[in-house]
């Protein structure tokens, strides 16, 4: 029996950046995997960085981690959460890694003295890249590529997609290309010009758009879409617009009425006879858009003036509330604005406090002020990874009596090193992709809180930290009653905390967020909302 064929999908965009090709690639997953399609979805990035690891949250949002230890954009996020599946590093690829690999093996010798030139080996590495995963026998294989068309950057990723198309043949592959139609106030119209110079762009590179998907803030008029139909060279029906709504989680059903996933199966000649079953889709979001309480949460980290630096857990939480029916509201608290004479005031009247993750020394004290604040007037607390060393560093100072208690990656020197670089850390001197990274298994303590909201007492959750709780204070911290409840089976490593007597006070050295999805929302976030919202009443 002859291996099936896969198909590809690229989906390209022009006119501007940050249109959301990311939410309509995952949208189309779940569509394709609705109707009986085994799908997944990677993303191609035009930097030279190798991957996001290093990057500014600031200027690229969260750093989104994998099962098996992949710093990734934060797409790959929405690709999870939508899809319900696990990516791995081969769902997001970079021009660094691109080149990386070419010049390992120019310098290998594997060129047989070739001059290396950006066609072929740089783009024959990217066709390689988009169609490795073709070996874990997908039927469909959605490849987003990063920035827009007429870019420098994505000029080797468009000539590959074009070699592809051209080697794969007919019906086996299909490029969907985003555009804008910006609305002018002045003449009261959408305008289908921008579009139309970027698929003429498109095709000056030698590719044919097969599907225009149009970001609007208002419905497309018939006239528009004949012109768009017209002018780009793609049947009508395959003009599809993607209007503004309230909610990324409403994409998939709003693409759905006007048939993307017909129009995408004609155009790779598949056929299914399943019909897209999104009843728990639309249940899920019928519960968050009808919600019976409500309860504030404050999420207080250094980053929160780009709140795509905490993508993750924002989503974890409109997931945990629809699953309780609950509107979550986060006030965004920017870390460095707590000082003692403020911090009761901006927390003043929120139902529970999550102390973000993050690095740097910058904004520290704040995070330890409200962790004392939430610990003493029993405010449920959530600490992610940081939150949990900040919660560390908060009690050994007010509770233990450790003045000068610090984590070792603010104080190198401090005399109570609460939290110290990890073992295997401390001769690392490299920074990208050297972290603790992945999943890693921790055993719960079968009588903690947390082995009571997992239903289990062994778990697999996801890390990335270069510093750790000091076990060396671990009795201290037991007599005292913030205590450690989860720990590394093959290291000791202590990945939980639990306040004694306290009504939720939890902290936890891994990301929770990163497995949380519409379809399974995270039993952490869900237990930690219920208590936020018991604490409201």
């Amino acid at each position: 029996m002859s291996k099936k064929q896969t198909k590809y999908i690229f989906v390209t965009g022009g006119v501007t950046s940050s249109l959301g090709k990311g939410i309509v690639s995952a949208s189309l997953g779940l569509l394709l995997k609705s109707r009986g399609f085994s799908v997944t979805i990677q993303k191609l990035d035009p930097y030279i960085n190798i991957d996001p690891g290093t990057l500014n949250p600031y200027e690229h949002g969260e750093c989104y981690v994998t099962d098996d230890g992949a710093e990734t954009d934060l797409d790959l996020g929405h690709y999870e959460r939508f899809l319900d599946s696990a990516t791995s590093q081969d769902n997001n690829v970079t021009t660094g890694k691109i080149y990386q690999t070419v010049i390992e093996k120019e310098r290998r010798g594997d060129f047989l003295g070739k001059t290396v030139q950006v066609i072929p080996h740089i783009t024959n590495e990217i066709k390689r890249r988009i169609k490795i995963l073709a070996k874990q026998d997908y039927d469909i294989i959605i490849t987003e590529i990063g920035g827009t068309v007429g870019d420098i950057e994505s000029l080797p990723y468009i000539e590959s997609v074009r070699q592809l198309k051209w080697e794969l043949g007919e019906k086996n592959s299909m490029v969907i290309h985003l555009t804008l139609l910006p609305y002018l106030a002045a003449s009261g119209e959408l305008k289908t010009k921008p579009s139309q110079h970027s698929v003429r762009q498109l095709m000056e590179s030698g590719i044919q758009a097969d599907v225009l998907v149009c970001r609007t803030e208002y419905k497309i008029p018939k006239e528009q879409r004949a012109k768009l139909a017209q002018f780009c060279n793609v049947p009508l029906s395959n003009v599809i617009e993607c209007k503004d709504l309230d909610t990324i989680y409403e994409v998939p059903l709003y693409l759905q009425k006007q048939d993307f996933d017909d129009v995408v199966l004609k155009e790779l000649g598949l056929e299914s006879n399943k019909e897209a079953d999104l009843k728990d889709w639309k249940t899920f979001l019928k519960k968050y858009q009808n919600p019976k309480k409500k309860v504030e949460i404050a999420l207080i980290g250094k980053y929160v003036s780009l709140q795509d630096s905490y993508k993750s857990i924002a989503e974890a939480f409109i997931h945990a509330g629809a699953d309780q029916e609950i509107d979550v509201r986060l006030r965004w608290v920017y870390s460095g604005d707590l000082e003692e004479s403020t911090v009761a005031e901006k927390l003043k009247g929120v139902d529970g406090m999550l102390i973000a993750p993050g690095f740097g020394d910058r904004g520290i004290e704040g995070k330890i002020l409200a962790a004392k604040n939430a610990r003493e007037n029993n405010v449920p607390l959530l600490g992610i990874c940081l939150g949990m060393q900040i919660m560390t560093i908060e009690f050994a100072r007010n509770v233990l009596g450790y003045g000068k208690a610090n984590s070792m990656e603010f104080d190198p020197s401090t005399p109570e090193p609460v939290i110290s670089i990890m073992e295997e850390q401390k001769n690392v001197v490299e920074k990208g992709g050297t972290m603790r990274l992945g999943a890693w298994k921790c055993n719960l303590d079968p009588k903690s809180q947390l082995a009571a909201i997992y239903g289990h007492s062994q778990i697999s959750e996801r890390h990335r930290h270069r510093y750790e709780f000091n076990s060396e204070f671990r009795d201290e911290y037991e007599k005292n009653g913030l205590i450690p409840t989860g720990f590394n089976p093959e290291t000791g490593l202590v990945e939980t905390l639990e306040l004694k007597g306290h009504p939720f006070y939890i902290g936890v050295q891994y990301h929770p967020e990163y497995k949380s999805t519409v379809a399974t929302p995270h039993p952490l976030f869900k237990a930690f909302v219920k208590a936020c919202s018991t604490h409201a009443k």
